[in-house]
């Protein structure tokens, strides 16, 4: 039988290093410069389940709705997010996942992959 192996977690060092390392990635291949801020709406936006609103995000991130509503001018500007009306609630604002947002999350999930090989 194969052998089963536990992965050991990572230090605080190795865990920044691994990040320190994607994010080089991302520079060097002249990806945009997201925020902190905007990274993490990103993420929860292509990572949690939809939908996705400007007062979920505040909500779940703690942050003000304005920040979010800039945070998603840059997203949309860069086409890795888009918004549309509530068909059910026109009051609401969904938030969608575009195809050049998933090419770069993809894109940025490999540069992660490739970073914790040298963990």
């Amino acid at each position: 039988m194969g052998e089963s192996r536990v992965a050991e977690p990572l230090t605080s060092q190795q865990a920044l290093g691994l990040w320190h390392r994607a994010m080089l990635s991302s520079v060097r291949a002249d990806g945009p410069d997201l925020s902190a801020r905007q990274m993490a709406i990103f993420l929860q936006v292509y990572l949690a389940p939809p939908p996705h609103t400007v007062r979920v995000l505040a909500e779940t991130l703690q942050i003000a709705k304005p920040a979010v509503v800039r945070a998603l001018d840059t997203l949309g500007r860069l086409d890795f997010a888009r918004r549309r009306r509530d068909e059910t609630d026109r009051r609401n604002v969904l938030i969608q996942r575009t195809v050049k947002g998933s090419v770069f999350l993809s894109e940025f999930a490999d540069w992660v992959v490739a970073a914790s090989e040298a963990v």
